[in-house]
């Protein structure tokens, strides 16, 4: 789907696909260019979209390895579209999967700072609408901390999206938020340039929560139907 599309990709080799580096074009050490086959249709896919789909592709398989001081060097089979080792060296795939942590960030800024975790819409189109405003929200903060970051000589990647957020929330309670009036906007992005948050990547957190929930129980049904059994019982 991504090669339609015109679009490159880099990921972590499937745990059950196997892969043998004596096999296909060699490119160099634990760095080849292979064949891979279609496999079987999907339960999801309709048979349409599955005859679209080409018998074979060719893909790189490459070993890169992950080097952090105080750490022992971790290795990992990366798969990519991008097929020219001259062009695009292990080293860069490397660099380029570790960006993969910046792409967690964004999803937690969306989903937890933002809300999103909880859609509302009672339909397809309602939540399909939910989630592009979202997005179109955290564009704009985005742009807001970018704009920033070139004023006062940061990194975008430094300034805390929380903070930023607040920040505009505050100017936009307080009826000031306007890019018309120059001193008002200036003193904005000075004040998301206040804080800076750590380079930390590669950092794995466990997918554990903090907070107990209540004991309650789920609310399964109608309030009023509670209501009107807790009045018959009394």
């Amino acid at each position: 789907m991504l090669m339609k599309l015109e679009v490159d990709a880099v990921f972590p080799m499937h745990a059950a696909r196997k892969y043998d580096f004596r096999k296909g074009t060699r490119l160099g050490k634990k760095d080849h260019i292979v064949q891979w086959k279609k496999p079987s249709k999907p339960d999801w896919m309709s048979q349409d979209e599955y005859n679209e789909f080409p018998d074979e592709i060719r893909v790189r398989e490459v070993e890169v390895e992950n080097k952090k001081s105080g750490y022992r060097t971790q290795k990992r089979v990366l798969v990519t579209t991008l097929l020219d080792s001259k062009i695009v060296a292990k080293e860069d795939l490397s660099e380029l999967y570790d960006c993969r942590w910046f792409v967690e960030i964004a999803l937690k800024s969306i989903k937890e700072t933002m809300h999103m975790d909880i859609l509302r819409g009672k339909t397809p189109e309602m939540v399909r609408k939910e989630i592009w405003v979202h997005f179109l929200a955290y564009n704009l903060v985005r742009k807001i901390m970018a704009q920033s970051a070139m004023v006062h000589g940061r990194s975008p990647r430094c300034l805390s999206f929380k903070l930023a957020l607040q920040t505009i929330k505050s100017f936009r309670n307080a009826g000031i938020l306007s890019e018309n009036n120059i001193d008002i906007y200036a003193q904005l992005l000075k004040a998301i340039t206040y804080k800076q948050v750590g380079n930390r990547p590669g950092r794995s957190e466990p997918r554990r929560i903090k907070r107990r929930p209540k004991s309650f129980p789920l609310l399964q049904r109608s309030r009023n139907l509670y209501y009107k059994t807790k009045t018959a019982t009394t």
